[in-house]
């Protein structure tokens, strides 16, 4: 063998013996990082995040909804306990905290340069945030901290990240506050909840091809589901990034309890639901609470046009004239009307600026004779518009009172189509259903419920036709 081929030889084996001789029992364990409490400058004072909401809330009062609040005290710290979690990607560059680990009364939400964050502020983990030059503004609807940039709130760059936000030594349980869909308002925005007897919408996932989180075609930034109450039917939007890992995932069948950060959308008028990851879903339940719906035996349909309506060149009060009824259940002023675009005429409403929390409108059809068809069938078109939550349901009776209130009426098994929530969505067509089992004469209704601020999708109804043989 070659002598310098040797000596490397030789060399090698001393050394693999000598690296061995120095691990003992194999223990390749990493030490225990050790956290130790910020050590505050003296004459530090603590605010609450409730302190500084007041102070933004004084401000927007004074000089309108866009004022912004600047802290310039030196050695001035914010106390708060993470609730948000960018492990699953869900959130991205911002983190939420909330006033106390349990029955909290404020949240915030806070802008930061750095990605990912929960290595470092973790779910639970309190926080202290040096407030001087930071500025509190409302962004998206929601209550927001960071740098200020011309007017808006911006990220705190990440060369300030360490000196900026200081870590306790003390990561918490975090209990969510339990509430409801018609509890949601400004002041519980940006705090960890839990709402429960919740399921996602029957059409959304029943059937040969359910829905995704977030992995749909047309889910260009976020994927938005509509998650329904099983005690109220009262609807909230599920708002997942397309960037979360868990968005190729198919919604849950069962119903249970959601847990999260309730926020708002990208424009900041509807509120939304936000998963750390998949976990915040607990769905159990094998027992799903959709409504009965009217289910026809035998075929339906015909060449015969039994009753129709395309709204052309008819405003609300001749409607009403042909024995159409247009009904606001809850005292309100908002109802239907007549909508056009470029020459289409369909009837339309939404709730939203009606300042009606809750709201409930209904536009019933006259009266429609079956008795001397068969095998009827229903279908219309619906455009869905700013959609933040599916609230139009349709119905069918066969005994109206005269009074929507009083009329029992069943549901009819109709796929509401969703829409974009920042645009105008594109007609399509609902049903055929099958109505064949439904004699005499009959109404159809379109019940639209939601609350403003709340659900306040825009609709648009055209084409509705009962054909039958």
């Amino acid at each position: 063998m070659n002598s310098i081929n040797l000596k490397k030889l030789i060399s090698v084996l001393v050394l693999a013996v000598t690296i061995t001789a120095c691990v003992q029992d194999d223990d390749f364990r990493t030490p225990a990082l050790v956290i130790e409490e910020p050590d505050f400058p003296e004459n530090s004072t603590f605010v609450q995040i409730g302190g500084i909401l007041g102070d933004l809330a004084q401000a927007q009062n004074d000089d309108g909804p866009d004022a912004k609040v600047t802290f310039e005290v030196a050695n001035q710290y914010l106390e708060g306990y993470v609730v948000s979690s960018d492990k699953a990607g869900n959130f991205f560059e911002e983190f939420v905290i909330q006033n106390s680990p349990s029955s909290p009364t404020a949240g915030l939400r806070v802008l930061i340069d750095v990605n990912p964050l929960f290595t470092s502020y973790e779910f639970g983990r309190k926080v202290f945030i040096d407030l001087e030059g930071l500025s509190i503004g409302t962004e998206n609807g929601v209550a927001t901290l960071g740098v200020l940039s011309g007017d808006e709130v911006d990220q705190i760059p990440s060369f300030s990240q360490e000196e900026r936000i200081l870590r306790s030594s003390e990561v918490a349980e975090i209990t969510p506050l339990e509430i409801t869909f018609e509890e949601f308002s400004d002041d519980l925005t940006n705090l960890y909840v839990q709402i429960n007897n919740v399921q996602f919408n029957r059409n959304d996932v029943l059937g040969n091809d359910p829905l995704t989180f977030a992995g749909e075609p047309s889910d260009e930034f976020d994927g938005e589901r509509n998650l329904e109450s099983c005690d109220t039917g009262a609807t909230a939007v599920l708002s997942t990034s397309t960037f979360a890992d868990f968005k190729s995932l198919t919604l849950p069948t069962q119903q249970g309890s959601f847990a999260g950060v309730l926020t708002k959308n990208f424009f900041g008028d509807t509120f939304n639901l936000v998963l750390n990851d998949v976990t915040g879903l607990a769905f159990d339940n094998e027992n799903r609470c959709d409504p009965n719906v009217l289910e026809c035996d035998g075929t339906s349909g015909g060449a015969n046009v039994v009753f129709e309506e395309d709204f052309t060149g008819l405003s609300i009060s001749d409607l009403e004239g042909a024995g159409w009824l247009n009904v606001n259940t809850t005292g309100g002023s908002l109802d239907y009307v007549v909508g056009s675009f470029s020459g289409n005429q369909y009837a339309q409403i939404s709730g939203f600026n009606s300042g009606e929390s809750p709201f409930e409108v209904w536009l019933v059809t006259p009266q429609i004779d079956l008795t001397a068809s068969s095998a009827e069938e229903l279908s219309f078109d619906i455009q869905a518009n700013f959609d933040n939550g599916n609230i139009l349901t349709a119905f069918i009776t066969d005994n109206f009172t005269g009074d929507v209130t009083t009329t029992e009426w069943t549901q009819l098994d109709a796929s509401i189509p969703t829409g974009p929530s920042g645009g105008f969505g594109d007609f399509e067509g609902v049903g055929p259903i099958n109505i064949s089992c439904i004699d005499g004469n009959v109404r159809i209704a379109f019940r639209y419920a939601g609350a403003d601020p709340g659900p306040t999708t825009r609709y648009h109804i055209d084409n509705i036709e009962i054909s039958g043989n």
